[in-house]
């Protein structure tokens, strides 16, 4: 969405930032009205915390690594929180990041610790793990992921990338139409030819901004076919290549934001690592 991020109440007449607070109601008096008082940008992230400290008591307090109950209010917890982040902060695309990312791990895990029959030590450990660290966004690497396990891994490989892609594929739908406009601009067209009155929803950095959007899209499509290809297999695929797809989308997403040449080069790097094409069903 495009969004009005400076707030003036129309009560009290105090400022805020909508990115801050994501609300339109005033910090100060609580009063609804406002206005937005800047040009719209495109904006689809939340001001949203994970915090984690009461499902890890209750975990610690259970006899068994799953607790009877909070397993569900735990999946609820973090639905809620990736469901309320995006990836477009202000006009600008923000990186792939961990917290998110474990965020989505940890909820795959529980439910793929639930469904396994006979859970050993390291299947219970690392589950802890991710729990111990998630909202500070910490996993544990990929060589420490069971066996048992590694579909979660993959599986929050797939949900975050996609959820990156999508935001990008938008940002970069924004930005070559803000190109365009600028271009008109340069020409000498007229405010509604041109498509002026706000101004740009995104921005990035550096110079040719237009010239990214070609790779960019180009690169997200090969990525996107590798992602599919480990949502079909359930995302029983090796962690390494999982963590590669993510790797890749964040790199992707600096070279939108830079236009740095190296970023494009890594990206191409990280999909190749990332082939599963020769797994067979069971992923292996």
């Amino acid at each position: 969405m495009k969004v009005r991020g400076e707030r003036e109440c129309q009560s009290c007449g105090a400022r805020w930032s909508y990115y801050e607070t994501g609300s339109v109601a005033c910090p100060s008096c609580g009063d609804l009205r406002s206005v937005g008082v800047d040009a719209r940008t495109a904006h689809t992230d939340a001001p949203v915390s994970l915090d984690l400290a009461a499902h890890r008591e209750r975990f610690g307090d259970a006899p068994e690594t799953l607790p009877r109950s909070g397993t569900d209010d735990l999946r609820s917890d973090l639905r809620e929180y990736c469901r309320k982040r995006g990836f477009i902060d202000g006009g600008r695309l923000a990186p792939l990041d961990a917290t998110y990312l474990a965020a989505r791990e940890l909820l795959e895990a529980v439910d793929c610790f639930e469904r396994l029959r006979d859970p050993t030590d390291a299947d219970r450990e690392y589950l802890l793990d991710l729990l111990a660290g998630a909202d500070d966004g910490d996993r544990p690497p990929a060589d420490e992921v069971p066996t048992a396990l590694r579909e979660a891994r993959g599986m929050a490989a797939v949900r975050a990338v996609e959820a990156y892609r999508s935001d990008a594929l938008d940002f970069l739908d924004e930005l070559e139409t803000g190109a365009d406009s600028d271009d008109a601009d340069s020409r000498g067209a007229d405010s509604d030819d041109a498509g002026e009155g706000d101004g740009p929803a995104v921005t990035v950095e550096g110079e040719s901004a237009k010239a990214r959007v070609g790779p960019a899209r180009d690169a997200f499509e090969r990525l996107r076919d590798r992602v599919t290809r480990v949502d079909a297999l359930g995302g029983d695929v090796p962690p390494a290549a999982a963590d590669a797809l993510v790797e890749a989308a964040d790199a992707l997403g600096e070279y939108v934001r830079t236009g740095d040449e190296t970023a494009l080069t890594n990206a191409d790097r990280l999909i190749d690592d990332a082939n599963v094409d020769d797994l067979d069903p069971t992923g292996r």
